[in-house]
């Protein structure tokens, strides 16, 4: 399968400079130049940095210059260390994977759709100079299925207007549920020899987000440990999702799940991926600090052996708080292991 060099094992830098409050206090200080020297000591390759139109947009779209300077000493921090950096623009005018956030009206407003392109001509024509470094998320998280289409015309024609300033910089792009793995074989034709497809995994969802408030359907005092049969964690899913994952289907529902699962869970996408000469990247996976960290290592180890057996590139959610921080001291125990897997 084609490889992604450089953006091997990465990490996120969730809450920097997106899903925060947008000050000045909080860009300054929520991760420094020190971050990135301790991500580079770990031995990571990439760092991925999301980042809201808030940033650098004000309402009415005027840009902010100071916005757009936080980015650009990202991208110099990461440079001063070796380490590459994905530019993820995790939310858009009229768009957000948080409902919460109360963006609406981007699938179906072309206006907000050619602001859209305008802030990826800015990013292309700023930072496309660093393409040997540097790659483009085109947005985070597209939800509904019934974008799909929409979806697959506005990202063509953004990677074209991105061609006009940055000709081969690698452009990252995911479908539908959520970057879902399951979207990618209804992703478009890979615009040119740069497209990167990228999914998101934090499945089964019922032990990477057990207990998470933000689940309305969740039991916040849920909690389950990862050496769990098929049947125990489709018994759960039922009950805390109200759903019962296709992909926890085997021939045997009383084994524990394992490495097989992800195998089992990331092999169309390695078909579809092989078939269009297209590399994959796992952008976000991780689990939620409810879990136990010994539970957590378990996940990371059985998933990174299955990301490793593929080659596929990925970054972890996250580096700092966010719910997932791996800098955080509760993971101080498990931590050194589960760099080893990342």
């Amino acid at each position: 399968m084609k490889q992604f060099p450089g953006f091997s094992h990465g990490i996120n830098l969730g809450g920097w400079l997106s899903q925060c409050d947008h000050t000045k206090e909080r860009y300054d200080n929520f991760i420094k130049e020190s971050d990135i020297e301790k991500i580079k000591s770990w031995g990571l390759d990439h760092i991925r940095v999301p980042v809201d139109y808030d940033l650098v947009e004000e309402k009415d779209g005027t840009y902010k210059e100071d916005g757009f300077s936080y980015i650009q000493k990202a991208i110099d921090w990461a440079g001063k260390y070796g380490l590459n950096m994905v530019l993820d623009l995790h939310k858009t005018f009229g768009y957000s994977f948080d409902n919460g956030e109360q963006e609406a009206g981007f699938f179906e407003n072309e206006k907000y759709q050619e602001r859209f392109y305008k802030l990826w001509e800015q990013f292309a024509e700023r930072f496309g100079k660093y393409e040997d470094r540097l790659a483009f998320e085109l947005l985070n998280e597209v939800t509904k299925k019934e974008y799909c289409d929409i979806w697959n015309r506005v990202s063509t024609e953004c990677i074209k207007r991105i061609r006009k300033y940055a000709p081969t910089i690698k452009i990252l792009l995911g479908g539908y549920y959520n970057n879902s793995i399951v979207a990618l074989k209804d992703i478009c034709a890979p615009y040119d020899e740069n497209v990167v497809y990228n999914f998101h995994c934090y499945e089964p969802l019922i032990f990477t987000h057990q207990g998470a408030a933000w689940i309305d359907t969740m039991d916040n005092s849920f909690r389950m440990p990862f050496d769990s049969t098929y049947r125990q964690y489709d018994e759960n899913a039922f009950a805390q999702l109200g759903n019962r994952p296709e992909e926890l289907k085997v021939a045997d529902p009383d084994k524990k799940l394992g490495i097989e699962y992800f195998e089992q869970y990331m092999e169309e996408a390695v078909r579809v991926a092989e078939e269009r000469n297209v590399a994959l990247y796992c952008g976000e996976y991780g689990v939620i600090n409810l879990a136990t960290p010994e539970d957590a290592l378990k996940w990371y180890q059985a998933i990174g052996a299955c990301f490793n057996k593929y080659n596929i590139g990925r970054a972890a959610w996250s580096y700092k708080e966010m719910d997932f921080g791996l800098v955080d001291p509760y993971m101080d125990a498990v931590r050194d292991d589960i760099l080893k897997m990342m």
